[in-house]
């Protein structure tokens, strides 16, 4: 089947193309079900997720040729025999969780499955004809919810997981950072929440329209603005309750906790160079200000509410490019280009209007 794969690690912009990272499409052997709770799925839509091009760029140390791709949606074409805890069946229309922890080691036994040591992840990409998972990392998709849609459920759960580490107060002042998928999730929910001052910061003029769409008060361009000096504006001179990073810009990454308010919390949402080291001033931020910084590794206990919300997002605007699976090479520039929030890759023609 055709599968997309790295086959050689790199900087997906180095202007050195013999530095480049490569992405190509592969013929690999059909995935199989492999035990009897495992459910085989005909991916229609697998999405570009922000972190790839760091994968790519061994980011996680992975062998080559490695498999791409995890926000997935798909119909489910076969149900092993003891898959019946969650009633799937031939035809269901599904996303889920590439990631299924162990459920036995300490981290999982002590609520922190994304610390799982055996979690069982990778090993069926993503961006290919087919996958199976186990059914415990499957969800039914909402009926009013397209497949085109349903590959986000799980950007969806990254947002979900943000907001529940921002532990928000209704009429809290909101700043994000970032106006790529995550970002713009994250926007709406914090606008559920209640969120006050809500502001975009985020230098592409499209995504700043998108976010006003969306419901922030506020956008911010980093480029030709001072983002503090806009953000005092915006906040009565206080700054942010909450400040969410996720750009995965070193620039976004180090204006964040300067424009959150005393007492304020900054969560960093977003994957950054491993070689960064960001500096941070003890006495200002955490003695004058008293500051909770935290980031987000991966998304626990989080699927369940996401395929609840899922109706109740503009989910459309966020999933409209699209490429299919031999094209996936142009895809990756395409997403690279930073022209559209969310690039999609439909790896079955026949499930395209699904």
């Amino acid at each position: 089947m055709k599968t997309v794969m790295c086959t050689k690690m790199g900087n997906m912009k180095d202007p050195d193309v013999s530095k480049r990272g490569v992405v190509e499409v592969m013929d690999v052997p059909e995935k199989e079900i492999i035990h009897d709770e495992t459910v085989k799925i005909k991916i229609a839509y697998c999405a570009i997720c922000g972190s790839e091009p760091h994968t790519i760029n061994g980011a996680f140390n992975r062998p080559l040729p490695m498999g791409m791709g995890h926000e997935v949606s798909g119909v489910i074409v076969e149900v092993g025999a003891k898959a019946t805890k969650k009633g799937f069946k031939v035809g269901d229309r599904v996303a889920g969780n590439f990631l299924k922890p162990c459920g036995s080691c300490y981290h999982c036994a002590n609520t922190q499955e994304q610390f799982c040591e055996f979690k069982d992840g990778f090993k069926s990409p993503g961006m290919a004809e087919y996958l199976t998972w186990h059914e415990g990392e499957v969800y039914k998709l909402p009926d009013e919810i397209s497949l085109r849609e349903g590959c986000l459920l799980e950007p969806v759960s990254v947002a979900v997981r943000i907001a529940d580490k921002t532990n928000i107060r209704i009429g809290e002042r909101v700043a994000i950072s970032g106006g790529g998928p995550i970002g713009l999730l994250t926007l709406q929910m914090m606008k559920m929440y209640g969120a006050t001052s809500l502001t975009l910061i985020e230098p592409i003029a499209q995504r700043r329209e998108l976010a006003l769409k969306m419901g922030a008060d506020y956008v911010i361009d980093p480029i030709n603005q001072n983002t503090e000096e806009e953000a005092l504006k915006y906040t009565g001179g206080l700054g942010y309750d909450v400040v969410i990073e996720a750009s995965g810009a070193v620039s976004g990454a180090a204006t964040a906790p300067q424009i959150a308010a005393r007492g304020g919390k900054v969560v960093y949402a977003a994957m950054y160079p491993n070689e960064y080291d960001m500096p941070t001033n003890l006495f200002s931020l955490f003695y004058r200000k008293e500051l909770t910084m935290t980031g987000v590794l991966l998304s626990p206990y989080t699927f369940p509410r996401a395929v609840q919300l899922m109706p109740r997002l503009q989910l459309k605007e966020l999933s409209e490019k699209a490429f299919y699976i031999d094209d996936a090479a142009e895809a990756f520039e395409t997403h690279l280009s930073g022209k559209f929030s969310k690039v999609l890759i439909l790896c079955n023609k026949d499930l395209e209007n699904k």
